[in-house]
């Protein structure tokens, strides 16, 4: 039923926008990503956003910096406004590092757009532990919708 697009190729356009996440398919991404958090004990936010980058469902992990609250809905919003994983957008910084001057963009691995039916309908973050181990946890949280 879910399925995760990621336009890798300029040819092959990003998922359009479909209606927003409801909260309880938000909560059951939180669930799923917090049970993969702390099978690994890491301490983490996990937050999901709607397709207007707003929040529908936000989770601090006790004993996670409080940093990681912004940098959580700083991953989801930004994977729901360049409909892609926000791996893609800290890769593109290699190249443009002018990237950095766009507002409100979080170029770090472990956002990730929520796809169904071939439409985004939000986005989810996670921060507090390595960046590639963030996106492990968003990827179980998209998991849950399958």
């Amino acid at each position: 039923m879910t399925s995760l697009s990621v336009a890798q190729t300029p040819a092959a356009p990003p998922p359009p926008y479909g209606l927003s996440i409801s909260f309880d398919m938000a909560k059951k991404m939180v669930d799923a990503a917090e049970a993969e958090a702390r099978k690994n004990n890491w301490n983490v936010v996990i937050s999901v956003v709607d397709t207007g980058g707003h929040a529908v469902y936000l989770r601090r992990l006790d004993g996670t910096q409080t940093a990681s609250v912004a940098i959580a809905q700083g991953k989801a919003s930004s994977a729901v406004a360049y409909r892609r994983p926000t791996k893609a957008l800290e890769d593109a910084l290699q190249q443009s590092p002018r990237l950095l001057a766009v507002p409100g963009i979080m170029p770090l691995e472990g956002g990730l757009p929520i796809v169904v039916d071939g439409k985004i309908i939000g986005g989810i973050g996670v921060s507090g532990v390595l960046s590639s181990q963030d996106a492990m946890i968003a990827l179980a949280g998209i998991a849950a919708l399958k």
